[in-house]
């Protein structure tokens, strides 16, 4: 049987999931599901060559939309030499496979799993903390190869749901979709940040009686915050500095990444320099989305 011709160079439509155990993949599971994906979850990695080769035979029979997604732990063992193999496998039949890696804090996860009270799948007669700190190890290398890495820590389902959905929404589209987060630094640093900026050297609006109330996304505070000695060339030159970036990971493959912009509590300062540097980074091969992960936590 001749090869299935290759997808275009922009477009990912296999998608392998993984990452830490409790991270929330069942989550990325039901989200693709309800973005047209077909997901096979809990595949074992050894099996992904197979699903690729199903997959081709139902694109030639004319489902040129078909987009896989296979949902990949670390129960199925030997893993992460299965899974390079697999995706190695998948591409000589035409997919271009990327891989999403879910991740969160050792403390998020052992909340998790005493909330369920089950005991983490490598955990064997240790501690929790001991299965969660030997799968992190087990999945180093795959965390770095991961095309998409996201933070589910401080993360509910329906959170991590809205946070997911503009990700796999356009997973397969030509764009670099770039997440603009603000954050507060007092709540730790957002894990998955490719980039991160402290705009704690301007002003702090919280001690303007009139602005204490308001946020960032407020037109008062946006407006003193940006009126700020240093506020606009700072904006400035990230808009500089990102520009040779996004045409590198475009001509790299890489579809998402993460700016964060941070303050003293992710209410004022970051909150607007993330809405003024989403409206400026965006462009015909880029499209931003702004999060603020910390509005509201005060």
């Amino acid at each position: 049987m001749d090869q299935a011709p290759a997808a275009p160079a922009d477009r990912a439509d296999f998608l392998v999931v993984t990452g830490m155990s409790g991270a929330g993949r069942s989550t990325a599971a039901n989200v693709l599901e309800d973005h047209g994906w077909y997901v096979v979850d809990n595949l074992p990695p050894q099996l992904i060559p197979a699903m690729g080769v199903l997959a081709s035979q139902a694109r030639d029979a004319g489902r040129s939309d078909l987009r896989i997604a296979a949902v990949v732990d670390v129960r199925a063992r030997p893993f992460s030499g299965e899974l390079r193999d697999g995706l190695a496998a998948i591409r000589e039949h035409g997919w271009r496979p990327q891989l999403m890696f879910l991740d969160a804090t050792d403390e998020a996860l052992v909340r998790r799993f005493e909330s369920v009270r089950r005991p983490h799948p490598l955990q064997g007669e240790g501690r929790l903390l001991d299965g969660i700190q030997a799968e992190r190890e087990l999945l180093g290398d795959l965390r770095a190869e991961a095309q998409v890495v996201i933070d589910t820590s401080g993360l509910n389902v329906h959170q991590l749901g809205r946070k997911l959905t503009p990700i796999v929404g356009v997973i397969g589209g030509p764009s670099l979709r770039l997440a603009v987060m603000s954050f507060g630094f007092k709540y730790g640093v957002p894990l998955d940040a490719d980039f991160v900026f402290d705009m704690r050297f301007l002003p702090n609006p919280f001690w303007v009686p009139e602005l204490r109330p308001l946020t960032g996304v407020d037109a008062p505070v946006a407006e003193w915050v940006m009126g700020q000695e240093g506020a606009v060339p700072f904006v400035d030159r990230v808009v500089e500095l990102m520009t040779p970036v996004t045409e590198g990971y475009l001509r790299e493959g890489r579809r998402y990444a993460t700016v964060a912009v941070g303050c003293t509590g992710g209410k004022h300062r970051s909150v607007a320099v993330a809405e003024a540097l989403s409206a400026r980074l965006g462009g015909d091969q880029v499209a931003t989305f702004v999060v603020h992960r910390d509005l509201g936590r005060e």
